[in-house]
């Protein structure tokens, strides 16, 4: 009925599918690779977002969009990809999914006003580098 009814159904929808994307990931790649795909989308997610800010925010005042909500299912989604990455050994086990999180908010505030989409997959890549485990001092 309104733009901004609009604009929080998308925004609702691009969570959807960012949230519930990792399941489907994690049957398609191993866990690193899911990782950097799950990225990918939650990187396009916040460039949407970008975009319809002013209408967001106005949504976020009003409690009609809960930001509390859309960071537990980030985490949750991120969490399971880095359970299922730990259980293999391809990503750390001592990484609590909300600093992973933390880190990706990092990288997205980071390129505000310089998020060319090169940067951004240079710094995801290396935020996947982060999580991923290391051969012992023997291997």
């Amino acid at each position: 009925p309104t733009r901004e009814a609009l604009v929080e159904a998308v925004y609702a929808a691009e969570l959807d599918d960012v949230a519930t994307s990792a399941p489907a990931l994690l049957d398609a790649f191993p866990p690193d690779v899911a990782l950097r795909a799950w990225m990918d989308r939650y990187a396009a997610f916040v460039a949407t977002k970008r975009g319809m800010l002013d209408t967001l925010r106005a949504g976020w005042a009003s409690g009609r969009i809960a930001t509390a909500t859309t960071r537990e299912r980030i985490t949750a989604a991120l969490g399971a990809i880095l359970a299922a990455g730990a259980r293999t050994g391809s990503l750390r086990a001592d990484v609590a999914p909300e600093d992973a999180t933390v880190m990706l908010l990092g990288v997205f505030v980071a390129t505000v006003g310089d998020d060319t989409p090169e940067r951004t997959a240079r710094l995801l890549d290396l935020v996947v580098d982060a999580l991923r485990t290391r051969p012992g001092p023997e291997g």
